[in-house]
């Protein structure tokens, strides 16, 4: 059995005000897309100029929070939310879906690029490429904080984290920031070094998450509130499936279309 490390959440406190280890994996992942479609940018792969890139980061934020946190309270969890309305905005409690934040990052992403006039695929490519860091460092943030546990287990790798009860439990945090991040992130690349058509990068990044987090929901905790609900599928799973669907039409699109030269990605 591994020992959990108990790393303090909390980097620096200064009364009301905390820097936690979560917040700056945040940091980390959007100053990271933010280098990276500002580079494109100049480079003429992403069709945007720098101004047009701090206004889809900002977009892709708003849309994240809303479609992180609403996915959680209306999906997950919605029989507590109903009757504890007030609680919504409580995100520092915890309770962000990333199905939502995906979900809410693509619908403002299509918002910037119609009324910009702007190619979304040619946008979500980039941002695809990029984001397992992101998630990478996410995990991290959640491991961290004890959080998003796995189930129990009697493996060599099994920990006991501080909330997950007395026995040794799979940390599954790592096993995504692992596959869902810095795997992702490697194929993501060698993808976009070969300038793929509009389109594919956005489609492999779907199904490809969908593929990692499927298998790696079987070691993660079924959320209490919901276990698992359909047969031995989560609802992550369930969510992953709409993904596969979602990526394999874009693909599908890309591929079969009449255009001649590659992305610009």
């Amino acid at each position: 059995m591994l020992q959990f490390p108990q790393i303090d959440p909390v980097i620096i406190g200064l009364g009301p005000i905390q820097l936690r280890w979560y917040s700056l994996m945040y940091v980390i992942g959007l100053t990271a897309c933010y280098y990276f479609l500002r580079d494109a940018s100049r480079k003429g792969r992403l069709m945007l100029d720098e101004q047009q890139v701090e206004s889809v980061m900002l977009y892709g934020l708003i849309g994240m929070i809303l479609g992180a946190r609403l996915a959680y309270v209306f999906v997950y969890n919605f029989d507590h939310y109903s009757t504890h309305p007030e609680e919504i905005l409580a995100t520092w409690k915890g309770g962000l879906s990333f199905h939502g934040a995906i979900t809410g990052i693509g619908l403002s992403l299509l918002l910037f690029a119609r009324k910009n006039k702007k190619s979304f695929l040619n946008i979500t490519d980039h941002i695809s490429t990029i984001a397992p860091i992101g998630l990478a460092f996410g995990r991290i943030g959640n491991f961290i904080n004890g959080e998003l546990w796995g189930r129990i287990t009697d493996s060599p790798v099994g920990m006991i984290f501080p909330d997950g009860g007395p026995f040794p439990r799979h940390p599954s945090q790592l096993y995504e920031s692992f596959f869902e991040g810095w795997v992702l992130l490697g194929i993501m690349w060698l993808i976009y070094r070969s300038k793929p058509r509009t389109g594919v990068l956005s489609a492999f990044f779907l199904i490809l998450y969908a593929t990692f987090r499927f298998f790696i929901e079987f070691f993660r905790e079924p959320d209490s509130q919901l276990g698992t609900i359909f047969g031995p599928f989560s609802m992550g799973q369930i969510l992953c499936a709409l993904m596969w669907l979602i990526g394999g039409i874009i693909l599908t699109v890309s591929l079969n279309s009449d255009q001649d030269k590659v992305s610009q990605a």
